[in-house]
């Protein structure tokens, strides 16, 4: 064991001795090393209890070699493996345990021979046992300084890796987090927290997500921050703390938040006088206090039932009004799913903005489904809101495979194996599920492994060969004979460990703090455990058997561990299982068992004194699934519920162990289709199943689930229909007085808000005296219900008061009564104008208009009533918004109001008028928003084939009792003399009989029981004039003619007549008539209809004299005709009959080689000139000969291709190219010709567009300078001899003269100028004419320019000049004379210059001057002599003449060479 690492080493991730720095190893070696001696030194140590504390930091650095008795410890580790303290158990170890920790053999044998003499010199039992207790404290203090000593390479270890950022950065995590309080005011209360995170992080708390800021509020918050642990404080707590506190923990690898609340009572009735006065906020129902405000919360804009498909993402969101609305007060807001509260996770994301909360999901699993309730909490209670979210199975990889298994978990972990669990998915994919897969993942890493080689069909499954101390996590996939279905969500990660290693790592520990402290006694040594408790078989598979026992009574014993034995039944042979290593914790999975046989099982405990006796064994268990399948469910019924919704109940399965839940399916009667309605299994017998098809009938089965499978399907449910179940209606409200007499009185109300889900049959209305402001006992007004919404009550008392409620009835029965009216007083009206305009209904609704419909007042005042006034205003507008629609009153009892704001919310009321004035206003509406629904139609008008007339209108939002209503002028239309209505499916038609001018007015349709499905259509008098004129040409009809009748020339001269009708059917005939006689089909005449495309045609292989005159196509079908006529007569015709003979002609040309393209030119970038012809239907035989001028100039044969181009090249062109050029084509079949004209005006257009050419290559003028003047110049690609250009100054044609000159110089064109002057600056230009508009270069010679050029110029011609008159020294003098002694030497050279320039000779560098000897002379100023009259030696050198004038200085070399005559005599022998 002394070789082996501690535990804590080994499950730490970053565990390498390659972490160890070299200051670490050397002080290892050195602990080592000096340990060996202390072991001995502090043997006559006594030590009288078991109270240890160790070395403080400082102290255990430096490695004291007399440690203290110490018990072996463990580091106590966080989540991130930082660690955080330490934990110390019980003492384990025997006397060979601890001197297994001595360290060295030297160490070893000393302790064995002090052990000799101690036991030789006590020899009594209580003396020798003394001796054994302090061995072993030894050891304990050699392990505490050890442990000592590891807790100093591991903090210098944890910096060497801190050192390296990269391996241990992460981001925030809160090991523990702040938990909500409830105080009573002046309390304190303190919120801490312990986050871990690399780099440090940055911790910050905030009070309804606004931050803290202790500073603005002296004394009210105290903030603190101490190894990792984060505090807030709240002093004397008021009214205003009641809050959601978050505190968030940020650093460079992420951000980390959580909630707590703090709820702060107040004693009833209690206000602390020493607070604020609280302020008031005036009300319509008076002052509000700030403290003990009653708040009134509204959850709207509500989700609704939500559908979602494995993988998306999905949003619920919810708009929360809170009134009254303070700014900072925020109330509690919570999502809860199936009763469960939620927290954000990386699958659900919570966001309350102030005024609506969100709940997202960032993928969707089907562990998501299930009812989601938001609920809202504020002081004065809570509103919720709940509804459904079905998530369907993602789409399976492998088709007919099944769906993804779900809710996977691990029930139990231990070091060996780790019990996986999941759920049974509701789709198999039509076959049957053969079994399950489990895959592990350890944290960190990407790699899957298949835990099992054959799939388990049982739902729960022991994973084995995990390393001890990592942490995995798992998913299960499904599979049947179609394949494999995709990955369950992975589980949470879970550590393979002991569960009471893993509740020590749960714990948490302070920072250290130097000291370790014995927790326990010290353990009795050498005492067998007794046996182990309450042994028992707590699951069973035919894969495995899990037992599970309790250690033994006893205390105090050394670390105990257990060996668990197996028994087939029967017999008495009894064999251990754990043979190799005994496990710690009291729970044990066996595998490998035989399926089908009978065991018993016991344990037995053990520890270094020996192995106890063995437990009770267990009772004989089968290997086998105990876990039956449960039966199926019973009496499925199903309820109507919504229009897309159906309940579903059942009865449970009689026969379910650990039942999990149920799944339910649905089909369509008659399609044998079944479709799950939830993919969660439910665990009521009681689910609504949504997203149903209205209208449609549905059949139900379900089918229970348990770990073991899932059960058989149950009996089919009766059919029943998807409608909205039928209820009462809701009550009437809105309850007016239309008229008042002394007895009787008529009173209006609004209709139900809600109907039931059926036609409101009538109304029961009742009535009730009230005297002195006490009501007495209600009465009935009607015995039988009343469809109208206004009654008169009569037998009432004059100048009594009453109240009224009414009470709605359909089929399912009465509603509940309306609640009372105000009091009314039964008295005579005597009023002169209209009473009020009631039941006001809002039809039409679009997002700029809308309908107000209403009836005329009971009461008409004095005179009859002669118009109405429609009132508008917003819905939440104050009274004084109230506006007029109409400036004048409208005699209808209807108007269309327009221009309304799309997305506002109006009210309306009406006003009737007589003579005397305006009435009593009407009840307002209800509000309307300006809207145009999704999926709103409008009524169409159709005029059908026949010449039909009618008005369509589709609604696509029908029920079953959904009805069409048409009116005229919204009035129900009852007599069908003008209109027949006809109505199938969702589709309704109003059939004009006879339309006339008594049919005009405004048509309208309302579908009922849907939300307001309505349209109009104005049938004015213009409207049904167009209508009747369509309905005439559909009686009459006219085939469409997408083209008349023309003519067209075909191949061979043949004569196409043709037209094209746009529409006509199989049945359709046509009628060939010439000359009003009709033509067949014949040798003559070739007849064809596509009836596909509507195309007739008839063709003729020639025109004759005799087909002059007028051709015309007849149509006919069904009753539709048309025709279509072409006259050719005259010239019309002649111009025809000469056109196709020459089609003809042309046919019977291609029959042979012939040319395509005739003849013609081209003029390339490089202006050569290509003659070009393209040709057809050659063969090899076929010669193609060039000429000019009647001459050949080429031949081309063997051309080797069918279809070509013939090219005669002319580089250079000139005058002599001039001519007629011809190529003939000629073989068997034929011959052909093609001729260019190459002449006089041919030629002259050739050349025109070389010189274009020529013309677009040259290049912008330019300006240069010489010694003469100045140059203009240009470069073209190629110049022609008859290019005709012409230079232009100022826009006027150059004169030349001797000053003024052009010419070319091979692709130059320049114009010089001589002695420039100032006269000559001006705007020059180059025209190049090719015979159209031709192109012009210009250039501007003035300004700078000119300066520059004229500066130039004179530089230049000074040069010219200096270099013409310069001095010059023009040849004569060789470079070498050799000369015999005594000879005469005489050099003559010629020189040059303006003026006449200096001579100077010079001998040897050095100036030599005319004598006898030397002679020098010049002759006419052109000559200059070198004369010696008698050589000698002396005259031997380098000479050289000097002339020099003002312009420049040139020299002349020569060298002269004296020899004697016996030098020469010498060299010749």
């Amino acid at each position: 064991m002394s070789g082996s690492a501690p535990f804590y080493q080994k499950h730490h991730r970053h565990y390498d001795r390659g972490f160890r720095s070299k200051e670490t190893e050397s002080k290892l070696s050195q602990y080592q090393t000096s340990s060996t001696s202390a072991t001995t030194s502090s043997s006559s140590r006594r030590s009288g209890g078991l109270k240890v504390t160790s070395y403080s930091g400082l102290e255990a650095s430096r490695l004291s070699p007399v440690p203290e008795r110490v018990k072996p410890t463990y580091l106590a580790v966080d989540k991130e493996n930082q660690i955080i303290g330490y934990v110390v158990p019980i003492f384990r170890g025997s006397q060979e345990f601890a001197a297994g920790f001595s360290g060295t053999e030297e160490r070893r044998a000393r302790d064995t021979a002090g052990y000799m003499a101690r036991r030789d010199l006590f020899t009594s039992g209580l003396e020798m046992e003394r001796s054994e207790q302090v061995s072993r404290r030894e050891a304990m203090r050699g392990s505490a300084e050890r442990i000592s000593l590891n807790k100093r390479i591991h903090e210098h270890g944890e910096h060497f890796k801190r050192m390296n950022e990269d391996s241990l950065m992460h981001a925030p995590d809160f090991v523990i987090k702040p938990r909500s309080h409830t105080v009573w005011e002046k309390q304190c209360v303190r919120l801490h927290c312990t986050v871990s995170g690399w780099p440090d992080p940055r911790v910050v708390w905030y009070k309804n997500n606004v931050a803290i800021d202790p500073l603005s509020n002296a004394g009210k918050y105290k903030i603190e921050s101490r190894y990792s642990v984060h505090s807030l404080e709240i002093n004397r707590c008021d009214f205003d703390d009641t809050a959601q506190y978050r505190v968030s923990a940020m650093n460079s690898k992420g951000e980390q938040s959580v909630f707590a609340s703090v709820v702060v009572k107040r004693f009833k009735g209690e206000i602390d006088e020493s607070l604020p006065s609280p302020r008031r906020a005036s009300t319509e129902d008076g002052p509000v206090s700030e403290y003990g405000i009653n708040f009134q919360t509204h959850i709207v804009d509500k989700f609704g039932v939500s559908f979602g498909r494995e993988g998306e993402t999905m949003s619920l969101g919810c708009t929360v009004i809170i009134y009254p609305a303070l700014h900072r007060y925020q109330p509690e807001v919570q999502w809860y799913r199936d009763d469960v509260l939620l927290s954000p996770s990386k699958w659900n994301h919570m966001c309350w903005s102030g005024d609506r909360a969100t709940l997202t999901f960032t993928h969707l699993n089907k562990e998501d489904e299930g009812l989601y309730t938001l609920r809202v909490t504020t002081k004065s209670g809570y509103e919720t809101y709940s509804a459904y979210v079905f998530v369907r199975d993602a789409e399976a990889e492998v088709e007919r495979a099944p769906g993804a298994p779900l809710d996977v978990r691990c029930l139990d972990a231990n070091k060996d194996y780790i019990i996986v669990s999941w759920k049974q998915p509701a789709i198999d994919g039509g076959d049957s599920i053969l079994g399950y897969f489990v895959d592990r993942c350890e944290v960190g890493t990407a790699h899957w492994i298949q835990c099992n080689e054959t799939p388990v069909k049982f739902a729960r499954f022991p994973v084995t060969g995990l390393v001890e101390g990592r942490s995995y996590t798992f998913r299960v996939r499904a599979v049947n004979a179609s394949g494999m279905s995709r990955p369950s969500r992975a589980s949470e990660p879970v550590a393979a460990m002991d569960p009471a290693d893993r509740a020590r790592k749960r714990g948490t520990s302070a920072p250290w703090t130097g000291q370790i402290i014995v927790t326990e006694e010290e353990p009795a040594e050498g005492i067998v455990p007794g046996r182990p408790l309450d042994l028992q078989v707590t699951e069973a598979t035919k894969n495995y058997v899990v037992l599970s026992w309790n250690p033994p009574g006893e205390k105090g014993l050394e670390g105990v561990m257990y060996y668990v034995e197996k028994c087939v039944s029967g017999t008495d042979s009894w064999q251990r299982v754990n043979t190799e290593i005994p496990v710690k914790s009291p729970r044990f999975a066996l595998f490998d068992l035989a399926e089908g046989k009978s065991y018993s099982f016991r344990v037995r405990c053990c520890n270094s004194a020996g192995v106890g006796e063995p437990s009770d064994p267990t009772e004989a268990t089968t290997v086998g699934d105990k876990l039956d399948i449960p039966s199926a469910p019973s009496q499925v019924v199903p309820t109507r519920n919504t229009d897309t919704s159906v309940v579903v109940s059942w009865g449970a399965s009689r026969e379910a162990k650990e039942l999990v839940g149920y799944y339910i399916e649905a089909s369509i009667v008659g399609s044998g289709a079944w479709e799950p309605c939830n993919n969660k299994p439910v665990n009521a017998t009681r689910f609504i199943c949504h997203g149903l098809t209205t209208g449609e009938k549905y059949v139900f089965r379900v089918r229970a689930v348990n770990a073991a499978g899932l059960s058989q399907f149950s009996p089919e449910s009766e059919p029943v229909e998807v409608k909205a179940a039928i209820a009462s209606p809701a009550p009437p409200f809105g309850i007016s007085v239309l008229e008042c007499v002394r007895d009787s009185m008529v009173l209006a109300w609004k209709q139900p808000s809600f109907a039931g889900g059926a036609d409101i049959t009538g109304y029961f209305l009742d009535y009730r005296e009230v005297v002195d402001g006490v009501p007495e006992k209600w009465h009935e007004a009607n015995t039988r219900a009343v469809s109208e919404r206004a009654y008169r009550v009569s037998d009432l008392r004059e100048n009594r008061k009453y109240q009224f409620q009414v009470r709605a009835a359909n089929m399912a029965g009465v509603g509940i009564p309306s609640q009372p009216s105000d009091t009314f007083l039964c008295e005579e009206w005597t009023i002169a104008v209209p009473g009020p305009p009631h039941d006001l209904q809002v039809r039409e609704v679009r997002s700029d208009s809308l309908v107000l419909l209403w009836k005329p007042p009971v009461y008409q005042g004095r005179d009859p009533v002669n118009g109405f006034y429609v009132d508008i205003k917003e819905a939440d507008a104050p009274q004084e918004a109230w506006r007029g629609v109409n400036t004048k009153a409208t005699e209808s009892s209807f108007i269309k109001i327009k221009n309304v704001k799309e997305g506002e919310s109006f009210v309306f009321r009406v006003r009737a008028q007589n003579n005397a004035g305006v009435g009593q206003v009407s009840a307002v509406t209800e509000p309307v928003v300006a809207l145009t629904k999704p999926g709103t139609k409008e009524i169409v008008v159709d005029v059908d084939d026949n010449g039909v007339v009618s008005l369509n209108f589709e609604c696509g939002d029908m029920t079953a009792d959904s009805k069409f209503v048409w009116s005229k002028n919204y009035e129900e239309i009852t007599d069908p003399s003008r209109l027949t209505l006809e109505t199938k499916g969702n589709k309704s038609k109003a059939v004009f009989n006879t339309p006339g001018e008594e049919d005009i007015g405004i048509y309208s349709c309302l579908v009922t029981h849907t939300d307001g499905a309505s349209s109009s259509y104005t049938l004015s008098e213009e409207e049904l004039k167009r209508l009747l004129e369509i309905s005439h040409d559909h009686k009459f009809p006219v085939i469409p003619l997408k083209s008349d009748l023309a003519v067209e020339l075909l191949e061979k001269g043949k004569v196409r007549f043709w037209l094209q009708a746009d529409k006509m059917t199989a049945n359709g005939k046509v009628d060939y008539i010439f000359n009003d006689n009709a033509v067949s089909q014949g040798d003559k005449y070739k007849m064809n209809f596509d009836k596909n495309t509507g195309v007739i045609e008839m063709i003729m292989d020639c025109l004759t004299p005799a087909d002059e005159g007028t051709f015309t196509f007849q149509l006919k079908d069904g009753k539709a005709t048309n025709q279509s006529s072409l006259v050719l007569i005259g010239d019309v015709f002649k111009a025809l009959q000469k056109e196709s003979e020459f089609q003809m002609k042309e046919w019977v040309r291609k029959q042979g080689p012939h040319f395509i393209e005739y003849l013609s030119y081209e003029v390339t970038q490089e202006c050569c000139v290509i003659l070009k012809c393209k040709v057809g239907n050659m063969k090899k035989e076929t010669s193609a000969l060039w000429y000019k001028d009647g001459h050949q100039i080429k031949a081309d044969e063997n051309l080797g291709f069918t279809e070509g181009v013939l090219k005669l090249e002319i580089a250079q062109i000139s005058k002599k190219d001039s001519g007629v050029y011809e190529v003939a084509l000629k073989d068997d079949r034929g011959k052909d010709t093609s001729t260019l004209n190459l002449t006089d005006q041919g030629f002259k257009d050739l050349m025109n567009e070389v010189f274009s050419f020529i013309a677009n290559s040259s290049t912008p003028l330019k300006i240069t300078s010489t010694d003469e003047g100045v140059r203009l110049y240009t470069f073209v690609n190629f110049y022609n001899d008859l290019l005709q250009v012409t230079w232009h100054y100022k826009d006027a044609a150059i004169a030349f003269s001797d000053r003024v000159k052009s010419g070319v110089v091979g692709e130059q064109l320049w114009l010089q100028i001589t002695e420039p002057t100032e006269k000559d600056a001006g705007k020059y230009a180059i025209e190049f004419h090719d015979g159209k508009a031709g192109l012009r270069r210009t250039v501007e010679l003035s300004g700078q320019a000119f300066d520059d050029a004229f500066a130039e110029f004179k530089r230049l011609q000074a040069a010219a000049i200096a270099e013409r008159s310069r001095a010059r020294v023009a040849g004569g003098l060789p470079d070498v004379v050799t000369i015999q002694e005594g000879k005469a030497l005489n050099l003559t050279c010629n020189i040059s210059g303006d003026p006449l320039p200096e001579v100077t000779w010079l001998k040897n560098d050095r100036e030599i001057t005319s004598d006898d000897h030397c002679i020098l002379s010049i002759a006419s100023g052109k000559f200059a002599s070198f004369t010696i009259t008698a050589v000698n030696t002396m005259d031997s050198g380098k000479y050289s003449i000097l002339v020099k004038n003002k312009y420049g200085t040139e020299s002349g070399d020569f060298t002269v060479s004296v020899f004697m005559p016996e030098e020469a005599a010498g060299k010749k022998k």
